[in-house]
């Protein structure tokens, strides 16, 4: 191992769904290869920031909780997301904010307080196999990782850090960017190319009308539930499916896809997610309450340059 790649974390106990991201894989969705990274852009960009680690550093996405490590060496970190109830040497680690952690010191995450996916970065960065370009893992293509080969964390794995060039001066997020997930959330949505096949009634329920997310919700997609959309196309030849593409397959029950998902699709689509609504979805639990509100591309780009430029 070389000098700037130093054991970070032992795995005492892995979890349900623990994954390496980085920014995500581009420019291979025409081999079929999806994007992957982080469920929840904003967090992980967050958790960076606090970090000091520049964008496209390899974080921790900690689905569900479960997780418990322990330093190998004295760390500064930054934890952002999710509230998974997690604990630092016995005691609740806080958020959206810096943390020294000594070698020896353990950090437990137990279960979802308010939100699914909390976020782990650590000054330096942690290290995975490159592949295609990037360390982000998908398990199903097996790919990226800290093996290469797609693996969530398991119980007795080493996780290599980094070093960092500096130490980063203890920081916390300002107010308006940490998140309350455990509300009503509205999700800005870009009409897409389809929209005008969909019935009159439809398009009012879709945007006037409370989704509930369903059970079935992962890091390829959610499915949301509510009144069924009618779409007057009954099939498409299939084409190239964007982070937040929502789908509408013949049942009428939208699919929202997210990081993990398939490169080509042929249902219906109402519109897309903006990046930041997709984060916020992802964060949601079964069951909890989502609304979808019409959004315009200028209005969704000066959002997302208001989001990059609370980064510097």
């Amino acid at each position: 191992m070389s000098e700037s790649q130093l054991t970070g974390f032992r795995v005492s106990r892995a979890g349900p769904l623990a994954l390496l991201q980085d920014a995500g894989r581009f420019g291979v969705r025409h081999l079929g290869v999806t994007q992957g990274g982080p469920a929840d852009l904003h967090a992980w960009a967050w958790a960076n920031r606090l970090a000091g680690n520049p964008w496209g550093t390899a974080a921790l996405e900690v689905t569900f909780g479960g997780l418990e490590l322990v330093a190998e060496r004295d760390l500064t970190i930054a934890l952002t997301g999710a509230d998974l109830g997690a604990r630092h040497n016995q005691q609740a680690a806080p958020l959206w904010r810096t943390l020294a952690i000594r070698a020896g010191d353990t950090l437990t995450f137990g279960t979802p307080v308010n939100g699914l996916r909390a976020y782990l970065a650590v000054a330096g960065g942690f290290r995975g196999d490159t592949v295609m370009g990037s360390a982000a893992c998908v398990v199903r293509e097996q790919l990226g990782g800290f093996d290469g080969q797609g693996s969530s964390l398991r119980e007795g794995d080493i996780l290599p850090v980094n070093e960092a060039k500096s130490t980063p001066a203890d920081q916390v997020a300002p107010e308006s960017e940490q998140r309350d997930y455990g509300r009503t959330t509205t999700l800005n949505l870009l009409p897409g190319a389809q929209i005008a096949a969909f019935t009159g009634r439809s398009l009012f329920d879709a945007f006037n009308s409370e989704w509930q997310v369903d059970q079935r919700a992962d890091r390829m997609g959610v499915r949301l539930t509510g009144p069924r959309l009618q779409c007057t196309i009954g099939s498409l030849v299939s084409e190239g499916i964007s982070l937040g593409a929502v789908q509408v397959p013949p049942d009428g029950q939208p699919i929202a896809l997210l990081n993990d998902r398939q490169t080509i699709g042929g249902y219906p689509r109402l519109g897309n997610l903006t990046p930041l609504a997709a984060s916020l979805l992802a964060q949601c639990m079964p069951g909890q309450t989502v609304r979808l509100r019409a959004a315009g591309v200028d209005s969704a780009l000066r959002q997302h340059r208001q989001f990059l430029h609370s980064l510097r």
